[in-house]
């Protein structure tokens, strides 16, 4: 089956909101093979740890895609200590590069509690406007609904939590099975 005949892989919706001093990054769990959910509960945001430093990462596209990004990701970090914005540009500059990269199919959304970048395979590290960023099959929905939270009183994981609920109510392609990580 040639890459254009597969059906794909769908379903991921990854938010990351920065309000009062706390970042949040949330993902639900669904993975879809066409129309058939394969799994429900997959962990596709992450905490790492590279020389101490404390990051998170969440990631849609392919698992394994993204498994290789992090871990270069973790590598870059290893090497610039306490400079996510410099390991992220290192990243995306390889990612658009390196022959073997180019081939990657995964977005990233990552932060150090101080910094939040969306990383993507064009080369692009975006600091995302009005401390919120969406990425997969119901990220426009999840950026919407967090948009509209921005400036209620919930804080930064309420307004994650339930921008994700609103997108699971809206995308085939996510459910509300979230795992959450927090800094700040």
């Amino acid at each position: 089956m040639t890459k254009e005949e597969f059906p794909g892989w769908h379903g991921t919706t990854i938010i990351g909101v920065r309000k009062g001093g706390k970042v949040v990054i949330a993902g639900d769990g669904q993975v879809s093979l066409g129309q058939t959910v394969i799994k429900g509960t997959a962990r596709k945001v992450r905490r790492l740890s590279p020389g101490g430093q404390d990051v998170i990462a969440g990631f849609a596209g392919s698992t394994a895609d993204a498994f290789t990004l992090l871990e270069r990701l973790e590598k870059k970090l290893e090497a610039t200590p306490g400079q996510l914005a410099r390991a992220s540009v290192d990243l995306a500059k390889d990612w658009r590069t390196d022959k073997y990269l180019q081939k990657l199919e995964a977005m990233l959304i990552v932060t150090d509690g101080t910094d939040l970048f969306v990383i993507t395979g064009a080369g692009d590290v975006l600091e995302p406007e009005h401390d919120i960023a969406a990425i997969g099959s119901g990220g426009n929905f999840a950026l919407a609904a967090g948009r509209a939270m921005m400036e209620t009183d919930m804080d930064a994981e309420d307004v994650a939590r339930k921008a994700m609920a609103i997108a699971a109510d809206i995308c085939v392609y996510t459910n509300g099975k979230l795992t959450v990580e927090s800094i700040g």
